[in-house]
């Protein structure tokens, strides 16, 4: 027995076969219903429906592998999309990411000038931290030459520069290789997995990182989709779900969450949009 669902492009309609509810996809964990988000089942169907919508994504923020290491570090734990994104554009203009690097003490007199993100001028919150990561980083750009053979070796590779761990350092081989050899896991991926069971509970991001990333490809090869894909859309929908997601885990618990809070209602229109999918990790 399966379940289906339809996709409707145009004036045609796109049947999708999935699995039944109560067939496991791996062991201990179940297809659930394609509409229950946030199911296995649910995570596939989005994965197909906008792949035959054409609603892909072009995950590269730079035009070379500097801008690329650049644009994502200065990007993420706790630094908004915009001015992340507003920071290496600024950094870009004065030529940061040429052949010539620039000094760390010329990064941070860079990134301490306001900075304006479109909308509005801010100051960057970790110019000194990020000015003496980024350094580095270029120099090791400019005197080796960087594995690209696979996501994991570039991955790997890049976590040998002070202040790039796993995350970034996923992030930056998925963004430039189209990597499914390795995962961008977060608070919401982790989340995801937990709800959908193919996470178990006494794992963490910052303990656990390879562990995770392993079931997580493990999971996205099941459903026969890639992992880069899985990982973008995921992200996506429970940074947009936030109030859905609280209440979700609060009930799986038993109890109260005390430290988790909602950010965000959930998004009305799931199509997912590209700009956040790309820039906000």
């Amino acid at each position: 027995m399966t379940q289906r669902g339809a996709v409707i492009i145009g004036p045609t309609i796109i049947n999708l076969d999935f699995p039944a509810a109560d067939q496991a996809i791996l062991p201990g964990v179940m297809w659930g219903r394609i509409e229950a988000f946030p199911s296995p089942a649910y995570w596939a169907y989005q994965v197909f429906a906008r792949r035959l919508e054409v609603n892909t994504v072009n995950y590269k923020l730079g035009r070379t592998l500097k801008e690329e290491v650049g644009a994502c570090l200065l990007g993420g734990h706790g630094i908004p999309a915009a001015i992340g994104i507003a920071a290496f554009n600024l950094l870009k203009t004065y030529g940061a990411f040429e052949a010539s690097s620039p000094s760390e003490e010329l990064l941070y007199e860079w990134l301490s000038q306001p900075i304006d993100t479109g909308s509005k001028s801010v100051h960057y919150r970790f110019a000194k931290q990020k000015s003496r990561y980024l350094a580095a980083a270029l120099n090791k750009l400019d005197v080796e030459t960087p594995p690209l053979e696979s996501g994991r070796q570039l991955r790997d590779w890049l976590t040998t520069i002070p202040g790039i761990g796993y995350k970034t350092a996923s992030w930056v081989a998925r963004n430039w290789l189209g990597a499914d050899d390795i995962a961008i896991l977060d608070i919401h991926i982790l989340r995801a997995g937990l709800l959908a069971g193919f996470f178990p509970q006494d794992l963490t991001v910052e303990r656990d990182y390879l562990k995770l990333e392993q079931l997580f490809i493990q999971f996205s090869e099941s459903m026969g989709v890639k992992a880069s894909e899985l990982d973008a859309l995921i992200w996506y929908e429970m940074q947009a779900s936030s109030s859905t997601v609280f209440t979700l885990l609060e009930s799986s618990r038993g109890q109260p969450l005390t430290k988790l809070k909602p950010r965000l209602t959930r998004a009305k229109n799931r199509q997912t949009d590209t700009s956040q999918t790309v820039l906000q990790f």
